[in-house]
């Protein structure tokens, strides 16, 4: 079969990314694909967090995120999904939470941070994440460049669910907001409307702006922030406004 063949071939020229779902529990004619597996030994083979934490797109990133975080006085940040910490090196945070579903991700931000007291990391398994006393929910939630590569559906809502639950205030999300499958040539990436699934399932939250990506050639992601409605809006903010 030609989609066989394609599939093989793109799955070769990643690393390490034959990491088998047992049959019985993917859905028909779905690709045996694990995020948090591939994501684990990607870190533990030496990648890192890809093209988007560094370089002019993480310098962007920190930008548009530092600005935010001065602008409305934000204390507390939590992410999910901190990588291998260099985006976080370019941040400007009070006091920092980084969860990732890789525990090599995470021995990386504990020795590169050793030194830092206002960060701290946990290992993240969104099928064993159950936080319902808020232990670690901070005023700003945070899922960069997270989504796109949440293939199987049940942790990409688990993600958003998670992600949102977390935030008192506000979620900021930097990500594609399409539906396709990227399976030929990409076997770790999936974009998905995720906007309309927040609009659906979360009502207690709006979108107060999108900020369109500056280097649009080398990534399809834009920030999309969301404001929690019990806590009020900034008064000079107009929801859905998106910025140049």
């Amino acid at each position: 079969m030609i989609w066989l063949k394609r599939a093989r071939k793109a799955l070769s020229n990643l690393p390490l990314v034959g990491l088998v779902v047992p049959k019985a529990q993917r859905p028909l004619g779905a690709p045996s694909f694990n995020s948090n597996m591939y994501w684990e030994t990607r870190y533990a083979h030496g990648g890192n967090s890809g093209a988007g934490s560094y370089g002019n797109l993480a310098e962007f990133k920190a930008e548009v995120l530092n600005a935010f975080v001065k602008e409305n006085k934000i204390h507390s940040v939590i992410e999910f999904g901190c990588g291998d910490g260099n985006q976080l090196s370019l941040a400007k945070y009070h006091s920092y939470v980084g969860l990732d579903v890789s525990k090599t991700a995470i021995t990386l931000c504990k020795e590169r941070f050793k030194h830092d007291q206002t960060k701290s990391f946990f290992f993240y398994d969104p099928e064993f994440f159950v936080d319902r006393a808020f232990g670690l929910g901070a005023e700003l939630s945070l899922s960069l460049d997270v989504i796109y590569h949440l293939r199987e559906d049940k942790i990409f809502e688990s993600h958003l669910r998670h992600l949102f639950s977390a935030a008192q205030r506000f979620v900021i999300i930097y990500s594609t907001n399409y539906n396709h499958d990227a399976l030929e040539g990409a076997l770790h990436v999936k974009h998905r409307e995720f906007s309309a699934w927040v609009q659906q399932n979360l009502p207690g939250w709006t979108m107060l702006r999108r900020v369109p990506n500056r280097f649009r050639c080398s990534s399809m992601a834009e920030f999309f922030i969301y404001g929690k409605h019990e806590s009020g809006f900034p008064q000079a903010w107009a929801p859905n406004r998106t910025l140049s």
